[in-house]
């Protein structure tokens, strides 16, 4: 069986590649896709549309611009994986689980057991929580057969 599953949330690590890597250890076929996770390039999705004298503008516009791409990958998932780092609060990746959990889109979270307290009502609407890359992978082997 072949899924589409969308990798969310935090940007600063390479566990996307673990995931993929190891999900190709396995011959799996799945179709990973992901948000933009250049930093830079995220922050400046919306200056195509003009500049803005505020930071707060610039934001928004980019927020929206993003929010087109996300939006349209998660539909088209089949299941969405959601990581969560311990470095920086990821409010971009709480979002996206209360976008697939409003849309009744299975999701995986991903993190540390040290953020089970701050995400219990994330996890409680997951279908899974796990704590590595090869953790998912074994739930998309399951799924995938």
């Amino acid at each position: 069986m072949s899924i589409t599953v969308y990798l969310a949330g935090e940007i600063h690590s390479d566990w996307r590649e673990d995931l993929m890597e190891e999900a190709g250890k396995n011959d799996l076929y799945i179709e990973f896709t992901a948000p933009v996770t250049d930093h830079e390039a995220s922050d400046a999705a919306g200056d195509q549309l003009g500049a803005e004298s505020s930071q707060f503008w610039r934001d928004h516009k980019s927020a929206k611009v993003n929010a087109i791409r996300t939006r349209a990958l998660i539909d088209e998932s089949d299941i969405v994986v959601i990581k969560f780092g311990d470095k920086y609060r990821q409010w971009n990746a709480a979002f996206d689980a209360g976008y697939c959990s409003a849309i009744d889109k299975p999701y995986i979270t991903l993190h540390s057991e040290d953020l089970v307290h701050p995400l219990k009502e994330i996890d409680a609407a997951a279908q899974a929580w796990a704590q590595t890359p090869a953790q998912v992978v074994e739930i998309l082997k399951y799924i995938a057969a």
